[in-house]
Order: C-alpha cells, then sequence, then structure tokens
C-alpha cells in the first residue's frame, strides 16, 4: 500500500460526507442527453445523482468506504508483532535444531556446531569437521534468523577445536524493526577425555529504527525508539563454559554468557548449566539458567529434554523450556536424519502458558569429517 493511498481516500471521504450531509442543487440548463457536449454530459450525470436517492447513494458510498479504510488499517496494523520484543528476541540466542527440539536443554551434553552456541567446551569433546546452515522462523514475533557455522576439532595436531558463526537476524519490520548480525569466534581444549575448557569471542553489531506498534498506539520517545539507521549495540564480549565427564555417559556443564556484562538486555548476563545423560542412541538433559539483566532482576529458566535415535538414522527429540521473565511454559519437538555425510533436523517450539509464540528451526549439516567421541588414547 503506497503512502499516498490512505490520505487521497481519506480527502475523497470527507467530499462524500459533505455530499450527503447537504443538499445539493444542480446546475440549470443541464442536458444529459446523448449528443451532448462533455460539459452537458458531466452535468447531466450530477444531476441525475442529486436528488434524495443520489445522496442515498454517496451516503452508501462515503459508509463502505469508511469500512473499507478501518479494514486496511487493521490489517496494516496486523502487521506489527504483539509479542514483547524481548520475547521474540529470545535473548539474543542461536539455537540450532536439535537445541531447540530438546528444549534448550543441551548445555552438557551439545557437540561440534550447536556446541558453539551453547557450549563452547563441548567443541573440544568429538572429533568432527563440519559445515552447518541454520534458520529460524518466529511467525507471531515476525522474526527471522539465517546463520552458518563451521567447527574443526581433527585438523588441529595438539586437539584444540576452533568454530566460526555468523548469523543475521530481522525482527518485526512493521513494528520494532531490528536487525541484529552476530559473529563468534570459538576456542576448546579437552584437558582430558574428561575436562573441556572453551570460550567464545562475540560481536554484535544491532540496530533498532521503530517501536512495538503491536503494543502501544502511540510512539515513545525519540530515544526509547532507537536511533534510526544507526547501530545502538556495537560491541565484543565472550562466553566461557566448562564440561566434566567422569564417565562417558554422564556430563556435568556450567556456562557464562555475555561476561563482560555490556548492561543491556540484548547482551544479557547469564550464568548456568546443565547435567545429561547419554549413550549412542539416549540422551536426557537437564539444564537451568539465571539472566541478571533483561527484566532488571535475576530470572530463571529451566529446561529438560530427550533425544532417541531410531534405526541410526532418525533422531526423534522433546523437551520443555520454562521461563520466569516472560512467565511462559513452551514445549518442544524435533526429528532429522542423519547419516555419516550430512543430517537434516527439524524442530518446533511452541508456548502452552503465556505469551502465544511459536520456533520453527531448520538446520542443515554437511560433515567433511567425523572421528567419534575423544577417545583416552587419542
Amino acid at each position: 500500500m503506497s503512502e499516498a493511498f490512505l490520505p487521497r481516500r481519506l480527502s475523497e471521504l470527507r467530499n462524500l460526507r459533505l455530499a450527503c450531509s447537504s443538499r445539493y442543487t444542480a446546475p440549470s440548463g443541464a442536458s444529459g442527453e446523448a449528443g451532448g457536449t462533455k460539459a452537458s454530459l458531466r452535468e447531466g450525470a450530477i444531476k441525475r445523482v442529486a436528488g434524495p436517492e443520489g445522496r442515498r447513494a454517496r451516503c452508501a458510498k462515503a459508509h463502505l468506504i469508511t469500512l473499507a479504510l478501518v479494514t486496511m488499517s487493521g490489517l496494516a496494523r496486523a502487521d506489527a508483532s504483539k509479542l514483547p520484543p524481548e520475547v521474540g528476541y529470545n535473548y539474543g540466542e542461536t539455537e540450532a535444531p536439535r537445541t531447540a527440539g530438546m528444549g534448550s536443554a543441551l548445555r552438557a551434553f551439545s557437540n561440534s556446531t550447536d556446541a558453539l552456541f551453547m557450549n563452547p567446551a563441548n567443541m573440544a569433546a568429538t572429533r568432527v569437521y563440519h559445515l552447518a546452515a541454520i534458520a529460524q522462523i518466529w511467525p507471531e514475533a515476525s522474526r527471522q534468523t539465517y546463520g552458518a557455522a563451521i567447527v574443526d576439532s581433527i585438523v588441529s595436531s595438539s586437539k584444540l577445536a576452533g568454530g566460526l558463526a555468523a548469523s543475521w537476524t530481522g525482527q518485526d519490520p512493521s513494528g520494532v524493526d531490528r536487525s541484529a548480525f552476530d559473529v563468534r569466534f570459538a576456542l576448546a581444549f579437552p584437558f582430558s577425555e574428561h575436562f573441556y575448557l572453551g570460550a567464545t569471542g562475540r560481536y554484535l553489531s544491532l540496530q533498532q529504527n521503530g517501536y512495538p506498534r503491536g503494543l502501544f498506539d502511540l510512539p515513545p520517545s525519540l530515544a526509547a525508539g532507537g536511533t534510526h539507521g544507526s547501530d545502538i549495540v556495537q560491541t565484543v564480549t565472550f562466553d566461557a563454559g566448562a564440561t566434566l565427564k567422569p564417565i562417558p555417559e554422564l556430563a556435568l556443564s556450567i556456562v557464562g554468557t555475555n561476561l563482560t556484562n555490556p548492561g543491556n538486555s540484548f547482551l544479557p548476563l547469564m550464568f548456568g548449566g546443565g547435567i545429561g545423560f547419554g549413550t549412542d542412541d539416549l540422551t536426557i538433559e537437564a539444564d537451568a539458567l539465571g539472566d541478571f539483566t533483561t527484566y532488571g532482576s535475576a530470572k530463571a529458566r529451566a529446561m529438560v529434554g530427550g533425544e532417541y535415535l531410531v534405526a541410526d538414522h532418525v533422531p526423534l527429540r522433546l523437551g520443555y523450556r520454562y521461563d520466569q521473565g516472560a512467565d511462559s511454559h513452551a514445549i518442544t519437538g524435533g526429528a532429522g536424519y542423519l547419516d555419516s555425510a550430512y543430517s537434516i533436523d527439524l524442530s518446533v517450539q511452541r508456548t502452552v502458558a503465556g505469551p502465544a509464540a511459536t520456533a520453527i528451526i531448520i538446520g542443515f549439516q554437511y560433515h567433511v569429517e567425523s572421528g567419534g567421541s575423544l577417545m583416552p588414547d587419542e
């Protein structure tokens, strides 16, 4: 819809209302018969609709235009998300399908490119060289995220694992109009087959050119609405994690996120961890996390999830997530296909209590090389 369309229709509506509410006298001497001049034809047409029937027609048209304008205005406003921006932003976290399908409970047993986003220490848990592409769609939040990642824990003779990821996010272009570019570089080292440490450097550039139109009728102050065309966040921070595996089937992890404490909700300071049990076919994990920035006071998140590998090729996932800050409960699920050369995954997250939000996460991973778990004799 062009910017000039609504003002033009409003002007026509005002004219019709004026005609509807006033008596109109047609010019005398007009003739609407065939063969008359253009002016006479036009005047004749006016004369024919200038009576009570014509006024009723004009009134009907005015009411129809009013209804159409109200409807179109409602449709335009419906484009803006009605969710609180922090719900759609999801604390700036990028979740791969496996993570999302397990309710975000994967800080203990993540690996490969999943670990790059959840717990960098776990990049060193397996010997892999993987490339990944990720897409996230949040319909109610009007958010899209697209990213790519690479993790290599094979090339280095010292067993040092490295990872690089980049993603772009666009959120609610008809409302808060937020866009972000996120780059991460991570390193991890296995001090033994039982203990890994890792850290991630993160760069975030974020713009916000609007305000939550789906929640507020009137715009906030200029400062609260962002700075049009300029970054409101452009900074570097880091995450760190550690994982302990006393036995191969048991993992305990701790993770700190945005540890420079940037002091804004786009990069909230968070501490958490997880405990998980895993075999070749089954993984079960429970995580807890504290957010110390987004809501002004500390808020907790609790997550639990499981994964079962069917016939060595089809992972099935289920999870649950509680968010105290958003006062929401969500269930998650996902499935995929796993091959020695690649994997494809799809997960869906949906709140069942609290702000109604859905997230659809799709991922593709190409396995350049996979060497399995880190072994004591390696």
